[in-house]
């Protein structure tokens, strides 16, 4: 473990973005504390620029752009790793379930997860959403509903390579019941790919909801970046700085995060770990 820290923190581009990202939670956590300002109030003129009472400007109903963001910071990481979660929660059981058992378990489970795979995952998750109604519980789990292939089929990978070592036979030859051996055998040792692939399956699921928000099926009572830039993507010659902040928001975020998923993958990665 702690040479994986050493690699981690070696990245530089990691510990920039694991900064940025701390940065970003802070602001989501403290910005609404110490910013008394309600993201829906109207409390200026139309798109008013940046500056005076409203540093970031006004939207065009005269909300206020910076209170926008930071409580929109809130919903969105929240949303993002709600939805990550969820999507790992499918994939690892359908990967872990396809991998160790083998067969026709395997054949069923990867016919569903080829299925799941040609379907493009933005239009299936517009027409759930549309169909069950925008909201933040239908967002996170139509998220994780159209997301989760590809842990599935990395968990997969991974069970079938460790099912056959020497720790997992003596497992199976103590008497240990399949799910035990799953989920408390193999599993701990499947983590570290699982990990990378989790840390940067949450900037995946921002850019799902901003955009599914963008276009009008996010929920219409919560603030959130994607819903601030959906709502003034009209108005962007006339109010540019309703839609550039929280863009620039979202993009620091899932960079930040991409950065962070590089340094892990140098962290867990054995081949780098050895040298």
């Amino acid at each position: 473990m702690n040479t994986g820290w050493k690699l981690f923190l070696a990245n530089r581009g990691a510990v920039a973005g694991a900064l940025v990202l701390v940065l970003i939670v802070l602001s989501a956590m403290l910005g609404p504390v110490l910013y008394h300002v309600a993201p829906f109030d109207m409390v200026g003129a139309p798109m008013t620029g940046p500056g005076g009472e409203q540093p970031l400007g006004t939207d065009y109903l005269g909300r206020d752009v910076l209170a926008g963001l930071l409580y929109g910071a809130r919903t969105t990481l929240e949303m993002g790793v709600a939805a990550t979660l969820c999507t790992v929660f499918i994939g690892v059981t359908i990967g872990a379930l396809a991998g160790f058992h083998g067969g026709w378990v395997d054949n069923l489970l990867m016919r569903i997860t080829e299925f799941f795979q040609v379907l493009p995952p933005i239009l299936l998750a517009m027409v759930l959403v549309a169909v069950i109604g925008p909201s933040i519980l239908t967002i996170v789990l139509v998220i994780g509903a159209v997301s989760w292939t590809p842990i599935a089929r990395l968990t997969r990978a991974e069970f079938m390579k460790i099912k056959e070592r020497e720790f997992v036979m003596a497992a199976r030859a103590v008497g240990a019941r399949s799910l035990r051996i799953m989920f408390r055998v193999i599993l701990p040792n499947a983590l570290p790919p699982l990990i990378v692939s989790g840390a940067l399956t949450i900037g995946v699921a921002i850019l799902f909801e901003s955009g599914l928000s963008f276009i009008g099926l996010g929920d219409p009572d919560v603030m959130s970046w994607g819903y601030m830039i959906g709502n003034s993507r009209d108005r962007i010659f006339d109010s540019w700085w309703a839609v550039m902040f929280p863009g620039l928001a979202i993009f620091l975020t899932v960079f930040a995060i991409s950065l962070i998923g590089d340094g892990l993958n140098d962290a867990f990665n054995p081949k780098l770990r050895n040298r």
